[in-house]
């Protein structure tokens, strides 16, 4: 149905006959009855303007400690509910004005990058990082999504950071420093909570970011070799038996959970690494206890079905479809390797091939 709406110079045209008193009467009854983003949007239209920053010359960099510091203050204060209510150290207009606090970090912080000494510029990118994925689930600032609001990329964050320590360091560091983020970080749908903006359309997974920066088939391995690390620490912090309350068992929600985010990482590991003389590399991340689920049993069955193993191939890929019936992937590859499917999937794959 076609939206019925004024253009621009209609919309001004009736706007022309309100004195001052009315306008602000309409604009307050469109903040006070309107959505949160509606709020948030008059919010910061109408929220003074900040004091102009010193202009900076393109080729000078912050301060990549004085950056730090301010990143790890706003984070403390973030992850304490500081910019929610109650705390003094905040001021009420502060708390309104966090996205571009937020802001300003975020483009100090990867500016610094570029300085002789950039460790602290790199700490300072991984807080903020770090702080966006928590946000994801936690309310720490009166928004509903707060990337959106903040106008965050974080694969573009990741993506200068992971770039200048491979500038700077090598592949080998790049490899130790940034497996273990890629495991913490990774999200299959991305860092808004809803999904949709002008931010979550540029977000990229961080699994392509890292692929567009590995040269060679040995940093591929050197990553290989620090992923696996990183999963060893993972499965290190997990309790072996998980306390089970009313059936749900949250260790292995995560480790599901975790499957399913970094599967695209787990895809170009097979293809990168299948040929390289790196099968026990793949073979001890099929088995990885800090893995589980139907994402992780597609990939033993890809890895399998490249073995010439037909039948065990077969096998997972029908225990995974038991679990998510209607996943493509997985209907796709039991097509593929001629799988048998459960009866419960028939009606699915009949309705995906139609």
């Amino acid at each position: 149905m076609p939206t019925n709406r004024m253009n621009r110079e209609d919309f001004f045209a009736k706007l022309a006959g309100l004195d001052e008193e009315r306008l602000r009467k309409a604009l307050w009854n469109l903040y006070w009855r309107g959505a949160a983003p509606v709020r948030e949007r008059i919010e910061a239209e109408i929220a003074p303007a900040p004091p102009a920053p010193r202009a900076r010359p393109r080729d000078e960099v912050p301060d990549p400690v004085r950056v730090r510091e301010e990143v790890r203050e706003f984070v403390a204060l973030a992850r304490a509910g500081s910019y929610l209510a109650g705390d003094r150290r905040v001021s009420p207009k502060e708390r309104t004005r966090w996205r571009f606090t937020f802001r300003r970090l975020a483009d100090e912080a990867q500016a610094a990058l570029a300085a002789q000494d950039s460790r602290p510029a790199e700490d300072a990118v991984e807080a903020l990082v770090d702080l966006a994925c928590y946000v994801k689930d936690y309310d720490c600032f009166r928004s509903e999504d707060p990337m959106e609001a903040a106008r965050f990329v974080v694969s573009d964050a990741v993506a200068a950071l992971w770039g200048r320590v491979l500038r700077q360091y090598g592949p080998v560091v790049l490899a130790e420093h940034a497996m273990p983020q890629l495991a913490r970080w990774e999200s299959r749908y991305g860092w808004t909570r809803t999904g949709f903006g002008t931010v979550s359309e540029r977000e990229t997974s961080l699994a392509s970011v890292l692929a567009r920066l590995l040269p060679d088939p040995d940093a591929w391995r050197a990553c290989a070799d620090g992923y696996l690390q990183a999963l060893d620490r993972l499965a290190e912090t997990q309790p072996a038996r998980a306390k089970r309350a009313y059936g749900y068992d949250p260790s292995g929600y995560e480790r599901k959970r975790r499957a399913g985010d970094l599967a695209e990482w787990h895809g170009m590991l097979l293809e990168r690494l299948a040929d390289c003389d790196a099968a026990d590399r793949l073979a001890r991340l099929a088995a990885h206890p800090a893995l589980a689920g139907a994402e992780s049993l597609l990939f033993q069955a890809r890895l399998a079905w490249r073995d010439g193993e037909t039948d065990r191939a077969r096998a997972l890929v029908g225990e995974a479809l038991s679990e998510l019936p209607g996943h493509q992937e997985l209907l796709r590859f039991a097509t593929e390797v001629g799988a048998a499917l459960p009866a419960r999937v028939q009606g699915a794959a009949g309705q995906f091939f139609r």
